[in-house]
């Protein structure tokens, strides 16, 4: 199982960061390791003083595929959750700054908490899906995946052109406008519409 996760997929979210919007998707990769589940703590690594929130929509892969056409991708996932892309913002600019890979700030260890997966047959409506972040009882983040610079279908197909997609895969899809860091007795419950899919603490 391979995380996949989308970056700059939201206007907003690229300008708040000071990024270009890109003309195609962004992506990088998180191991297995990255994951936290079932509701399990997080707790802040050492290396980092600004570690960052993003909420994202998850996608669930259901079958294997390669060079995926566009208009089969959304065969390849029924499941979708919501997520959070925690990213060591501090150690992020700093590789920037000297043009190295920035791994080490979003690929650490539990930087992947996931929520709980329904069945998008459940949902009336995968491209208007509104989902919403909140920390100790305030909203900090919301979206809707209406407005994603590239849809599902197209990152699914775009990903698959380079990287064999497999059952059981998650991709991260991108993140709204409004992240920002969290510390220590943090109360983080994540949304998708009024169903509550996540929730952890952070310790």
């Amino acid at each position: 199982m391979k995380i996949i996760c989308i970056g700059r997929n939201y206007g907003a979210h690229a300008k708040e960061l000071k990024n270009e919007i890109p003309d195609e998707p962004v992506f990088f990769l998180k191991p297995d390791t990255a994951l936290l589940k079932d509701g399990q703590a997080f707790y802040l690594p050492d290396f980092s003083k600004e570690i960052h929130h993003e909420i994202e929509l998850v996608l669930q892969i259901c079958k294997n595929g390669k060079n995926i056409s566009e208009k089969f991708a959304s065969s390849y996932y029924e499941k979708i959750a919501v997520g959070i892309d925690f990213t060591a913002r501090d150690v992020q600019q700093q590789c920037k700054e000297k043009g190295l890979p920035w791994e080490k700030a979003k690929a650490f260890d539990n930087s992947a908490p996931i929520g709980e997966f329904i069945s998008k047959s459940e949902l009336k409506n995968i491209e208007n899906l509104d989902f919403q972040l909140t920390i100790n009882g305030e909203v900090r983040q919301k979206g809707n995946s209406k407005d994603m610079l590239f849809s599902f279908e197209k990152i699914i197909a775009y990903v698959s052109r380079f990287i064999t997609l497999k059952q059981g895969d998650l991709i991260y899809t991108g993140t709204p406008a409004g992240v920002g860091a969290v510390a220590i007795g943090d109360k983080l419950v994540g949304y998708i519409g009024d169903k509550k899919l996540l929730s952890f603490e952070v310790k």
